[in-house]
């Protein structure tokens, strides 16, 4: 290898390493395009975050009782997030009731005895400091663990949220003063004006109620995110929906004229809510749910008025016990679409309890089940869940080394893995970084599916044997597949039983790590069985341009 070379693949190195994460000395951010890069160098950053409630009555993130500070941080930075969405309310820094506090006062009135005892047990001192000190200790900790944040205004009067009359909705609705909004998010931006790892700013979560309108929207977020830029220059600055956070879609008629626009992201809200995600067939359900998501906010990666914009898909989640099937259906098809349109998102949540909780009656220990933590924060709840968010937490796009398009990898979203060639002649699920997971295939058409830089490409053997790898690749049953569901999400290839009557066979994920191929279900009605589900066979291609990061 020459010099010039040897340089060249230590540069593609670096860049690759510069990808996966943001330390604090390459910050602060900017907007380019769809993507969020580091603003002195142009890399990409992607943020991959989990959220840290502290809004609630406490006026506290919550499981310092459980854990020490420290040690939150680092599971966090352990787990691949690289970032935290921290809640915070507006009273928290502008009622004497908190700002004039500590910590430990505001638990004592609140009866929340045990907690507070668990609190000085294993964060010594925090119950003597004043909320937004408390706020400093946490953030820099998540400093210390090289985790970024994102400070989010979630209510204003603090309390559960959200729910359509609660009074925090909307602007001018019964806790939601703009005037004190505004000066709330200038005293946190000013607060934390020289913290690098605080990135971002968003400026309040899923706006809601009779009160709303794209207008007032316009005009008091605009202003907002004025106050926040003008306090602090460096932070991205966050704009979140109407219709708990499910509504841009009247951003090309009234668009954002803020002269800050590289500061500018916007984010969005995806739950399982209100759908039935059983009742008819799973590709058509994703399909629509994904449709109506990309008009609603999904767009904005592409254009508005012309010009792309980050979206952050600031919560998604589920039940992490895995016992609601409404909730693990949908999972599947989020994910698919995180892998696909590789955006910046922030899972909910962290904890598996709050120290206490008021939405309905007031409850101490709450058990939070959207939570990666167990409810005594003593193991990670559900460490397969855990896994399947490894892959989307790397960038798979990359706007700074090349336009591309180079090859395409083939996402299991049940699985979180790519399709991976294995050593012999049977494919796998595993890493999506792997030289063996590039594929060429155009999924416009049918045809087959090759091994980048072989001559070899994906076959089937027949019903639930494994998928194979052949070089008899323009035969013309067999190797020649196309995406046969309405979803795009299932690969399936002709086959003819000796009768001459013809099959489709998919690829199939249900015997992980290996890859088999079973008769495709559920592509129509009467492929589709009452409770049949078919996501086992859901695999998504996905383009991506990160050729150079592995001709290393």
């Amino acid at each position: 290898m020459t010099a010039t070379a040897m340089t060249t693949a230590a540069l593609r190195l670096l860049i690759a390493l510069l990808l996966v994460a943001a330390p604090a000395e390459c910050l602060p951010l900017r907007a380019r395009g769809r993507w969020i890069v580091d603003e002195a160098t142009g890399l990409r950053v992607k943020l991959a975050c989990v959220n840290w409630p502290g809004h609630l009555e406490p006026g506290l993130p919550e499981g310092l009782n459980r854990l020490p500070v420290t040690t939150i941080a680092h599971t966090i930075s352990s787990l691949g997030f690289n970032c935290v969405r921290l809640t915070y309310s507006i009273q928290m820094v502008t009622e004497k009731s908190y700002t004039e506090a500590t910590v430990g006062q505001t638990f004592a009135q609140l009866n929340l005895t045990e907690p507070a005892s668990g609190i000085e047990r294993n964060n010594p001192g925090f119950l003597q400091l004043g909320h937004v000190a408390a706020y400093d200790s946490i953030v820099a900790a998540l400093a210390e663990a090289g985790v970024m944040v994102i400070l989010d205004n979630h209510v204003s009067k603090p309390k559960w949220c959200c729910a359509v009359d609660d009074g925090n909705g909307f602007f001018g609705d019964s806790y939601f003063d703009p005037r004190l909004w505004q000066r709330g998010l200038g005293l946190m931006a000013t607060h934390f004006n020289n913290t690098p790892n605080v990135v971002a700013m968003s400026l309040r979560n899923e706006l809601r109620g009779n009160r709303s309108t794209s207008a007032r929207w316009s005009k008091y977020m605009q202003r907002g995110a004025a106050t926040v830029h003008e306090a602090n220059p460096n932070v991205l600055v966050v704009l979140s929906g109407l219709h708990f956070d499910t509504i841009l879609s009247f951003l090309p008629v009234l668009p954002v004229t803020l002269p800050f626009k590289e500061k500018i992201v916007y984010e969005g809200h995806w739950y399982s809510f209100g759908v039935p995600w059983h009742d008819g067939l799973p590709n058509d359900i994703c399909l629509n749910e994904t449709s109506r998501f990309k008009d609603n906010i999904g767009f904005l990666t592409s254009s508005i008025n012309g010009t792309a914009a980050p979206l952050f898909v600031s919560e998604f989640g589920i039940d992490q016990r895995y016992v609601n099937d409404n909730d693990n259906r949908y999972l599947n098809c989020i994910l698919a679409f995180l892998a696909e349109e590789d955006v910046d998102w922030a899972l909910w949540t962290m904890g598996g309890s709050y120290y206490y909780r008021s939405d309905k009656e007031p409850v101490q220990d709450f058990e939070e089940t959207y939570g990666f933590f167990n409810r005594d924060w003593s193991r990670i709840r559900n460490p397969d869940f855990i896994s399947r968010l490894k892959e989307i937490q790397q960038p798979i796009q990359d706007p700074y080394l090349s336009p591309g398009p180079y090859y395409q990898i083939i996402y299991h979203p049940a699985s979180g893995l790519c399709v991976e060639s294995s050593i012999g002649n049977t494919i796998h699920l595993g890493s999506c970084q792997s030289v063996r997971s590039r594929w060429n295939y155009d999924a416009s058409v049918e045809g087959p599916i090759g091994l980048m830089g072989s001559s070899s490409c994906i076959s089937t053997q027949g019903n639930g044997l494994p998928a194979i790898m052949t070089e008899k690749c323009s035969a013309p049953n067999n190797t020649l597949w196309s995406t046969v569901s309405s979803g795009q999400l299932q690969l399936g290839t002709r086959v003819f039983d000796e009768d001459g009557k013809e099959k489709w066979m998919c690829l199939d994920g249900s015997r992980s790590p290996l890859i088999t191929t079973t008769e495709c279900i559920c592509i129509t009605d009467s492929h589709c069985y009452p409770n049949q589900n078919p996501e086992k066979q859901w695999f998504k291609v996905i383009t991506t341009n990160k050729q150079l990061l592995h001709q290393l």
